[in-house]
């Protein structure tokens, strides 16, 4: 076969040598190029969106803290992943972090020291995590690093599931 000419719209397009083994090899690769876009895309646009999950989970990891900075260990029961609420009873989330923030004393400075992105974590159910750590200031304390984990609950919501002190 030859060369066929299609006519759209007032302009002439030639397409590839249809029938022909030159014609095959560059259908071959338009289609070879066309997939390894596609592939480049969705592996970018994955790559695009940890950032932004970071970011939110990050805002999440703040707001939380912000209450155990504040005293209010209940509310910051009630906030957290329901994974951390099954994990933790509220009594004893109010007990043991008393026992470990308040030696510390008020807070002075924090920091986002990292943020990263996991689908798993060893002792946990697989899901969307970030690990968040900070680097921290306490009167009592000048330095200290405050791991908190938010993880994205059932309902799509950023929520704490896990919070370290070291």
């Amino acid at each position: 076969m030859t060369n066929k000419t299609v006519e759209a719209t007032g302009y002439r397009r030639l397409t590839a040598d249809v029938g022909t083994t030159k014609g095959k090899e560059k259908m071959t690769h338009r289609i070879v190029s066309v997939v390894a876009a596609c592939m480049i895309a969705t592996v970018f646009s994955g790559l695009a969106a940890e950032p932004e999950k970071e970011k939110v989970a990050v805002a999440a990891a703040e707001k939380w803290v912000a209450l155990v900075d504040g005293g209010k260990y209940v509310e910051s029961w009630k906030e957290a992943a329901a994974y951390f609420k099954n994990a933790v009873k509220q009594e004893q989330w109010d007990q043991a972090v008393q026992v470990v923030r308040k030696p510390l004393g008020k807070l002075v400075s924090r920091k986002v020291k990292a943020a990263t992105y996991k689908t798993a974590l060893p002792g946990a159910p697989d899901g969307e995590y970030v690990v968040v750590t900070f680097e921290t200031a306490f009167e009592n304390k000048k330095t200290a690093i405050e791991t908190v984990t938010p993880m994205m609950d059932k309902d799509g919501t950023w929520r704490v599931s896990g919070y370290f002190i070291k």
